[in-house]
């Protein structure tokens, strides 16, 4: 338990899942929680040491997931993934990546998604669930539907799903004072249901602004902009605009601009960039961001300036952007190359930059390539890797060909075969007959014996089989025909030809 001090008292500043199961928390007196524990373990707090390792790891979470990342202390992180979920298959799939890498650091975490830090940092805290996520569903401006993305309007309608998954947290979630919680509790408001319900005025009397403007934030209804951490070493440029400006068109035309300038600051520390942000400044202090992600160390203006501008639409520019900064969180070493021009030949062609693309598009995780495996049994033979992955060892059987899109699970099909070892005369496959006019086999293939017993006397007879109507398919029979346990017409559609 660590043991630190509030003004003139010594309280309980953290305590380990033991200390909890007791009876012991945060905000309890030293003293007292001594003579509840008898023989209890303390430790001095060191709220400085806290507060930047809070930072270390928030300069992690930004190389990482977010353009703009934030310490909330005492003991969580904010993250604006608005732009970037997508480069790592969407919010779902990042929150889980992020909540797995913790706990492998062994560091216990919770997280919440919603259209307000507000919002998310109640929901993380308090949800009791271990991951929240509240409107996913995306609208015009990127947000939830029905959610008008500008805090500044104060008549728009309250967002029902917001206030739906608030209702049922305690006060204490909206990060008021202790003093404030108690007054509020000793009134019968314990829940955030309980102050929505209650009309403005007399609170603010009573309590003051800090309920309602703790409210309004977490609904959206305040601005609430986060101050993004900084990480020293990573290369950055900016520009503050002559004037705020709302106009997509011009917005592209400088971030071209900011774009040659990175390329420039890359050249002369010899990196190149693997993740980007570009961070639009509005006039009311709120920072809109987009991540762009390459599949190879680059510096190409063009290119960079291409992946931003993609999802510039995505950007809510408010009243106005008056500063744009882009920064590279991540970079890798890149060599100074001379132009095409410059050796009198064309480009060399890469696919690297089509992969950036189609990850903007899709998102990166979904890209990929199949390499080889060392394995007889097919849906064994393949497995998925980075599209810009280095060849894999060994080779395919050549002496029979492989079907370009295989199955995930080999399909039943129901068959006419007159003879064990011919291919059937016609199948049926997903409700329609089709009639085989050529065939190709059999390929036998037997199980890996030393996975289990089961595979020792497993065998497949494959055939490459053509339709009516031109279409080939990639079928097997289960057994050589005469296992008892498969039946003699146990068959099986594998694969599609091209």
């Amino acid at each position: 338990m660590l043991v630190g001090s509030d003004g003139r008292r010594r309280v309980v500043y953290a305590a380990c899942a033991a200390a909890r199961a007791l009876g012991l928390k945060p905000g309890l007196a030293a003293a007292q929680a001594t003579v509840l524990v008898p023989g209890l373990v303390t430790h001095p707090a060191d709220p400085a040491e806290d507060l930047a390792g809070l930072q270390r790891l928030a300069a992690w979470a930004l190389r990482r997931y977010a353009p703009a990342v934030a310490a909330d202390p005492p003991d969580g992180l904010v993250l604006d993934v608005t732009g970037a979920a997508h480069l790592h298959g969407g919010e779902t799939a990042l929150l889980d990546d992020l909540l797995q890498r913790l706990g492998a650091a062994g560091l216990a975490a919770r997280a919440a998604l919603a259209p307000t830090w507000g919002a998310a940092h109640a929901l993380a805290r308090w949800g009791g669930a271990a991951t929240v996520i509240v409107g996913r569903e995306e609208g015009r401006q990127g947000g939830p539907k029905g959610w008008d993305d500008g805090p500044e309007r104060e008549g728009q309608a309250m967002p029902q799903a917001l206030a739906e998954a608030l209702a049922p947290l305690p006060v204490a979630a909206l990060r008021l004072a202790p003093d404030l919680v108690q007054g509020l509790r000793r009134l019968g408001l314990e829940r955030v249901g309980d102050l929505l319900a209650q009309p403005r005025s007399p609170l603010a009397l009573r309590f003051g602004p800090e309920p309602g403007r703790r409210l309004d934030q977490a609904l959206g209804r305040v601005s609430e902009p986060i101050t993004p951490v900084v990480v020293p070493e990573a290369v950055r440029v900016g520009r503050v605009l002559a004037e705020p400006v709302v106009d997509a068109e011009i917005l592209t035309r400088h971030v071209e601009r900011l774009a040659a300038a990175l390329a420039e600051a890359l050249e002369a520390r010899a990196l190149g960039a693997r993740r980007v942000d570009l961070l639009c400044q509005r006039v009311d202090g709120r920072v809109e961001a987009v991540r762009a992600g390459t599949a190879r160390a680059s510096r190409d203006p063009r290119h960079l300036a291409r992946l931003l501008t993609t999802h510039l639409e995505r950007v809510d520019p408010g009243l106005g952007v008056e500063r744009l900064t882009l920064v590279v969180p991540w970079a890798e070493p890149l060599g100074w190359r001379p132009a095409a021009s410059e050796l009198g030949a064309a480009p060399e062609p890469g696919v690297a930059a089509l992969l950036d693309t189609l990850g903007t598009r899709v998102g990166a995780g979904r890209l990929y390539r199949l390499a080889r495996v060392e394995s007889e049994v097919p849906e064994r033979s393949v497995r998925r890797v980075a599209p810009l992955a280095p060849p894999s060892p060994g080779r395919w059987p050549a002496g029979w060909p492989r079907p370009a899109r295989l199955l995930r699970t080999p399909e039943p099909v129901e068959t006419l075969a007159l003879l064990p070892d011919h291919p059937p005369v016609h199948f049926t496959w997903r409700g329609v007959r089709r009639r085989v006019l050529r065939a190709d086999g059999p390929e036998r293939i037997h199980g890996e014996w030393a996975r289990s017993d089961a595979e020792l006397w497993a065998v497949r007879d494959y055939f490459a089989v053509e339709d009516e109507a031109g279409l080939r398919y990639w079928l097997f029979r289960a057994g050589d025909g005469s296992d008892p346990a498969t039946g003699p017409q146990a068959w099986f559609l594998h694969g599609l030809f091209g």
